[in-house]
C-alpha cells in the first residue's frame, strides 16, 4: 500500500525504557500481592474439604478399595443428580448446583484463565504474522517485528497452563473425576453423556494432542522468525527468504486453522463437559484474534511515543484500526448466534450453559457485550477515532480486559456454579501475566532490528 513517496529505510534497534521495565514489574509485584492478598480471602470452610476427602478415600488400600469405590460413586450420583434436574418454569431448564471442592481450586482456576488467554493471544500473534505472508501485504512489514515478538512467549502461558491441568485436573473438570471411577451402565453414577465423549475426552488425549499441536506451532514459528532474521542479513533485493516465510506460512495457516479448535475444546468446553457448541471453536479463536490485534496496536502506539517505527504512519495504525473494529464486530455476531441458535432450540442439555451465566451471572454477561462489542463500536465507528493514539489506546486496554473476562465467563460458572464473582486474586492473576507478558515481549523487541530492512513490503516506501 504506497502512498506515492519513498522514505529511507533505516534499521531501529529498540531499547528498553526503564520507565516501560519498571512498570512491567511494579505490574507483576503488584498481582503477586493481590493474588495473596486474594488467597487469604478464600472461603476454606471444612466443606470444600469433606468432599476432597471423598475423593481421596478412593485410593486408599485394597481391602478398602470397594468401600471407597461405592461411597464416591454415590457422592458422583448424588452430584449428578444436582447437576441434571429439569425444572418447567419458563420452559425446559436445568437446576445447576455446584459440588463443594477444595479451595484451591480458585487458584488453579485462575491459572487456567490466564496461561490459556495468553496462550491463545500468542499464538493468535502468530497466526496474524502467517496471514500477512499469505495475503502478501506490504503495508504491515513495517510493524511484524511486534508479533514477531508476541509469539515468542508461547512456551510460557502452555507451560502454566499443562502444570495446572496436571495439579488440579480432578477438581476444575467433571469428566476428569468420573473417568477415574471406571462406570459401567446400569452402575449407580453412571453418565451416559461422559461416557459416550470417552473416547475423545480422555487424560491421554487432553494432555497428548494440546501438546503436540502447541510443540509443532511452536516449531513452526521457531523456523519463521530465524528465516526473518535472515531475511534481514541478505543481499539487497534478494527475496528468496520472503518466498520461503510464504510457503512455511501458508502451511502454518493451514495446520492452525484446522486444529486451533481443539485447544478450546480441551481446555475450556470440557469445563462444562456435558455441554457443547459448534462454533465454540470459532468464538473462541475470534475473542483471542481481536485481543492480539489489539495489542499490536497498542505497541505500535508505545514504540512510536518513544520515537521508534519511523516508517509508521497514521495509515498503520488506521489499518489496525480497521482490525479491531471489523473483528470487534464479527465477535458480537459469533456471540450472538451462539446463544441464539441455543436459545431457539431450547434443549435442556444445551440451555444450562447459558441459563447460570445469565441469571446468576447476569452483570458479567451484559458487561462482557458492553465491553467487547457496545463501546468498542460506538468509539472505533469514526474514522479520526482510528487514528487517534490516546482513544485508541483507552479502549483497546478496555478491549483486552473486556476478552479476558470474556474467558472467565467461560470458566468460572462452569467450575464453581452459581456463586463466584471477580475478587483481588482474579485481578492479581491478571495483572501479574499482563506484566510478564509485557516485559518478555519487550525484551524480544531488543533482540533484532525493529525494522525488516529486506522486506519486499518496504521497497517502495511509505
Amino acid at each position: 500500500m504506497g502512498h506515492g513517496h519513498h522514505i529511507e529505510i533505516k534499521q531501529e534497534t529498540f531499547v528498553m525504557p526503564a520507565k516501560g521495565k519498571n512498570f512491567a514489574m511494579i505490574m507483576m509485584v503488584l498481582g503477586l500481592v493481590l493474588a495473596g492478598v486474594g488467597i487469604t480471602q478464600i472461603d476454606k470452610s471444612g466443606a470444600s474439604h469433606d468432599a476432597h476427602k471423598t475423593e481421596v478415600s478412593s485410593h486408599e488400600g485394597s481391602e478398602h478399595g470397594a468401600t471407597a469405590h461405592e461411597a464416591t460413586a454415590e457422592h458422583h450420583e448424588a452430584a449428578e443428580e444436582h447437576h441434571n434436574v429439569m425444572t418447567e418454569k419458563f420452559g425446559p431448564r436445568m437446576e445447576y448446583h455446584a459440588e463443594n471442592k477444595p479451595w484451591t481450586t480458585r487458584i488453579f482456576a485462575n491459572l487456567l484463565i490466564a496461561g490459556y488467554f495468553f496462550l491463545m493471544v500468542s499464538l493468535c500473534a502468530l497466526f496474524w504474522y502467517a496471514v500477512q505472508y499469505v495475503a502478501n501485504a506490504g503495508w504491515s512489514s513495517a510493524i511484524k517485528r511486534i508479533p514477531e515478538a508476541m509469539f515468542t512467549f508461547i512456551p510460557v502461558p502452555f507451560a502454566v497452563l499443562l502444570l495446572t491441568v496436571i495439579i488440579a485436573k480432578n477438581d476444575i473438570y467433571h469428566w476428569a473425576h468420573y473417568e477415574h471411577l471406571h462406570l459401567a451402565a446400569g452402575q449407580p453414577g453412571y453418565d451416559a453423556v461422559l461416557d459416550g465423549k470417552s473416547g475423545f475426552l480422555n487424560s491421554k488425549m487432553f494432555f497428548g494432542m494440546p501438546t503436540i499441536l502447541v510443540t509443532i506451532w511452536y516449531l513452526l514459528s521457531r523456523k519463521l522468525r530465524s528465516i526473518s532474521l535472515a531475511e534481514d542479513s541478505a543481499p539487497k533485493g534478494d527475496i528468496s527468504n520472503h518466498k520461503k516465510s510464504f510457503r512455511l506460512s501458508a502451511t502454518f495457516a493451514v495446520i492452525f486453522g484446522f486444529t486451533i479448535s481443539f485447544i478450546a475444546w480441551f481446555f475450556i468446553m470440557s469445563v462444562d463437559a456435558h455441554w457443547y457448541s459448534t462454533i465454540f471453536g470459532v468464538y473462541n479463536f475470534i475473542t483471542h484474534w481481536v485481543t492480539a490485534i489489539t495489542i499490536i496496536a497498542l505497541f505500535v502506539i508505545y514504540l512510536k511515543k518513544l520515537g521508534y517505527l519511523h516508517l509508521v504512519t497514521n495509515e498503520h495504525l488506521h489499518d489496525v484500526g480497521k482490525f479491531m473494529f471489523a473483528f470487534t464486530i464479527f465477535w458480537a455476531y459469533i456471540w450472538l448466534s451462539q446463544y441464539l441458535l441455543i436459545w431457539y432450540a431450547q434443549i435442556p442439555e444445551e440451555m444450562y450453559y447459558y441459563q447460570i451465566r445469565f441469571e446468576n451471572y447476569k452483570f458479567n454477561f451484559l458487561l462482557n457485550l458492553c465491553m467487547n462489542f457496545i463501546i468498542p463500536f460506538a468509539f472505533l465507528l469514526m474514522r479520526s477515532a482510528k487514528r487517534n493514539h490516546k482513544l485508541v489506546a483507552v479502549i483497546g486496554t478496555l478491549m483486552i480486559l473486556g476478552h479476558y473476562h470474556d474467558v472467565w465467563l467461560m470458566v468460572m460458572p462452569g467450575v464453581f456454579g452459581p456463586r463466584m464473582q471477580i475478587g483481588l486474586l482474579e485481578v492479581g492473576v491478571f495483572m501479574f501475566f499482563a506484566g510478564l507478558f509485557l516485559v518478555w515481549v519487550l525484551t524480544a523487541l531488543t533482540k533484532r532490528g525493529l525494522v525488516a530492512v529486506n522486506h519486499p513490503g518496504e521497497v517502495e516506501g511509505r
